[in-house]
């Protein structure tokens, strides 16, 4: 099983919204940064929002400020992604990830990722 399991994908029309959850599996996010990420069809794998855990500073793609938000709940150990006003480029699958830096979301210092959740806007 992967480390991270992430839920909430779907389809939605242009203007609509997505939550996303990702819990950890038999681990908790303490010390750890939390990022969300997303890989278009035929595209690189691109930085979405990040999370410390401990401090619960947040980062965000250009694309997508505004308009998503990054948040957490210690108790459940989960990280939400809100997504408003999705857009038809907003299509990917989504992936979590632990480990790496909220301020320089670099995909490869992330050591645990889940299997990734698909998103998908029509217009």
């Amino acid at each position: 099983q992967a480390p991270l399991v992430e839920s909430g994908g779907g389809l939605v029309q242009a203007g609509g919204s997505l939550r996303l959850s990702c819990a950890a599996s038999g681990r908790t996010f303490s010390d750890y940064a939390v990022g969300w990420f997303r890989q278009a069809a035929a595209k690189e794998r691109e930085f979405v929002a990040a999370i410390s855990w401990s401090s619960g500073r947040t980062n965000y793609a250009d694309s997508v400020k505004g308009r998503f938000t990054i948040s957490r709940d210690n108790a459940r150990n989960t990280v939400y992604l809100q997504m408003s006003s999705l857009k038809p480029e907003d299509t990917a699958v989504y992936y979590c990830a632990a480990g790496g830096s909220w301020r320089y979301p670099k995909p490869t210092t992330y050591n645990y990722w889940g299997q990734g959740t698909q998103v998908t806007v029509s217009s």
